[in-house]
């Protein structure tokens, strides 16, 4: 499929089947985020993968949304503070864009080898926290719920036109 094919078909799946997802696709898609450039090449994401019940009921209390309930894998998306660049002339850090990178190409290969994803980014940071038992330099960025779409349909995409987000200079 074509790059661009694949990101029109990528969409948030918002109801899964409980089917579990298999161990070689769930490698594929972290190593297609390990490869995502970041800053200075300083990688300072870490991916959790949560898919024992006991956790995973957990974590889905911490964004509980009935659309949850079947999904059989999270991947919490993680920045290190201490690991990532910050831009000398300002400060600026740049984790979060690096870790955004790396969940998009998380996604787009999830979407190529069939399965749905769904960014979440409103969720119980603390709590999150806890039940992961994550240092406080370790920042849980975004909740990845992973599995099998209950459908086959992708809903249209409403997006601005290149004229609307495109200027020349």
């Amino acid at each position: 499929m074509k790059l661009l094919d694949l990101i029109r078909n990528r969409h948030s799946v918002r109801k899964y089947l409980s089917d579990d997802v298999e161990p070689s696709k769930l490698t594929y898609i972290l190593e297609c985020a390990r490869l995502a450039p970041s800053a200075v090449n300083f990688q300072p994401w870490r991916f959790v993968v949560v898919a024992e019940k006991e956790n995973l009921s957990a974590i889905k209390q911490t964004y509980p949304r009935e659309w949850m309930t079947d999904v059989p894998c999270v991947i919490v998306a993680c920045v290190d503070h201490r690991e990532s660049w910050h831009r000398p002339s300002d400060g600026k850090d740049h984790a979060d864009i690096d870790v955004a990178i790396a969940v998009e190409h998380l996604c787009l290969a999830a979407a190529e080898v069939g399965l749905g994803t769904c960014w979440v980014c409103n969720f119980d940071v603390p709590r999150c926290r806890e039940v992961l038992n994550l240092p406080l330099e370790v920042e849980p960025v975004a909740l990845i719920p992973i599995g099998y779409a209950a459908s086959s349909v992708i809903p249209e995409k409403k997006r601005k036109s290149l004229e609307e987000i495109v200027v020349n200079a």
